[in-house]
């Protein structure tokens, strides 16, 4: 876990650790972050973006060399803001056991650690905030403006990493409407199966990779 503001690194590390979970290393700068995934290989890593010396985007670029140096590693993510280009750079960059909130969320102790959690099995976790701004962002783009505004809904609720049956029941519809509004947003994003893609977050990232261009 890396952290430049101790109060907060030890915050998590203590509320992470009651919850069972081994927290085999923290770092202040995003240089000890690597050499300390380099020497742990843990699970899973939790980064701020902006960290020293330059306090700008020192977390996300880890966060990449660290993808990069070890396919898979599952990484999460945390900013004050929505940074939209240090988002995509991250998110783009490869699919499953990726995570962007918002530090706010750290506060929502079970929210906070449900998206762990899931990062970490492979899935994704990407705060509502910056799903919103970077959906909005995406509309230009000729296949998204295909979506109904349903289906939009239900890819932005995909994108906060979502399994049919929670996004069925934040929209109040059965699981059989997720599932055929899914459907939908496949075809109309040109997304065939494949064994090589998992479609659902190929789906999340074609409007993630828009937005990154037009930033």
């Amino acid at each position: 876990m890396a952290e430049d503001d101790p109060l907060l690194r030890e915050g998590l590390a203590l509320l992470l650790r009651a919850e069972g979970l081994d927290v085999v290393a923290t770092a202040g700068t995003a240089e000890g972050a690597l050499e300390a995934i380099d020497a742990h290989e843990p699970d899973v890593a939790l980064l701020d973006v902006r960290m020293p010396p330059t306090h700008t985007d020192e977390g996300i670029r880890a966060a990449v060399e660290a993808r990069r140096r070890r396919p898979g590693l599952a990484v999460l993510v945390l900013s004050a803001y929505v940074e939209q280009s240090f988002a995509t750079e991250l998110l783009t960059g490869g699919v499953g056991g990726l995570g962007y909130l918002l530090k706010e969320r750290v506060g929502r102790v079970e929210e906070f650690l449900d998206a762990l959690r899931r990062v970490a099995a492979g899935g994704t976790a990407i705060d509502p905030e910056v799903v919103a701004q970077l959906f909005t962002r995406s509309r230009q783009d000729t296949r998204l403006e295909r979506l109904s505004p349903r289906e939009r809904d239900v890819l932005a609720l995909m994108a906060e990493g979502l399994g049919n049956s929670a996004i069925a029941e934040r929209l109040v519809v059965t699981d059989g409407a997720v599932h055929k509004h899914i459907r939908s947003i496949f075809a109309k994003l040109d997304l065939a199966p494949t064994d090589r893609v998992d479609r659902r977050v190929a789906a999340v990232l074609h409007y993630l990779e828009d937005a990154r261009r037009r930033v």
